[in-house]
């Protein structure tokens, strides 16, 4: 299993419409910005290590969200400990990896498919601005799907140059990652064309059920 994979399950969290969990992500993300609280942050953080173990996922999942992401969590409590203190270190640490770890197992628990008909039902009142909600939602699905995929990438680059003793080097990091992610974003339009994705194309009801149980 790679990162961001659905799981397959039968818990409360797999079956709660995809729509609930989305807005739930962005309410939790909305409070954890508001009030930039260690008790808030550690709170929301015990919370979705709860939903973990209550989705069935396990542990050993939820840690594989966070690996490819450890030196890039250590880096900026460093920094932040520098400019600010070590206390608001760990706040911001705290509130990215709980973020982090609920967008993962949003992806984890539903299917694609769920996820882009309940952001489409949900902006629906694009079509008032002449903005197509089929692709929007696609987009953010995507976004949302590739978000742990994007910390691999990462995680991997920056092992390859710390091979070459270039781990310090922003540029040296960087560049690779958007190389590989541009390139990511062109395999993912070939293959949506290779499928003739028409986002303005109505499917039918047995095509939708045929396509979540793809």
């Amino acid at each position: 299993m790679t990162l961001s994979d659905y799981v397959p399950g039968n818990s409360v969290i797999h079956r709660l419409p995809p729509g609930v969990k989305i807005f739930s992500l962005a309410l939790v993300g909305t409070l954890l910005f508001v009030f930039p609280r260690l008790a808030t942050v550690m709170s929301a953080l015990g919370m979705v290590v709860g939903l973990y173990l209550l989705a069935g996922t396990g542990l050993r999942i939820m840690l594989m969200q966070l690996k490819p992401l450890l030196w890039v969590l250590a880096l900026l409590f460093a920094v932040q400990w520098w400019i600010v203190d070590w206390l608001s270190g760990v706040v911001l640490v705290a509130r990215l990896s709980a973020l982090l770890l609920l967008a993962a197992l949003v992806t984890l628990t539903t299917r694609t498919t769920d996820m882009i008909d309940a952001l489409e039902r949900g902006l629906f009142w694009l079509r008032f601005l002449h903005i197509n909600p089929a692709k929007v939602s696609l987009a953010l699905s995507l976004a949302l799907r590739f978000i742990p995929v994007l910390a691999a990438i990462t995680a991997e680059v920056h092992e390859a140059q710390k091979a070459r003793g270039l781990e310090r080097s922003v540029i040296a990091v960087a560049i690779p990652v958007i190389v590989r992610t541009l390139k990511m974003a062109d395999d993912i339009a070939a293959a949506l064309d290779a499928r003739a994705y028409d986002p303005q194309l109505k499917r039918s009801g047995s095509d939708a059920e045929k396509a979540r149980g793809a």
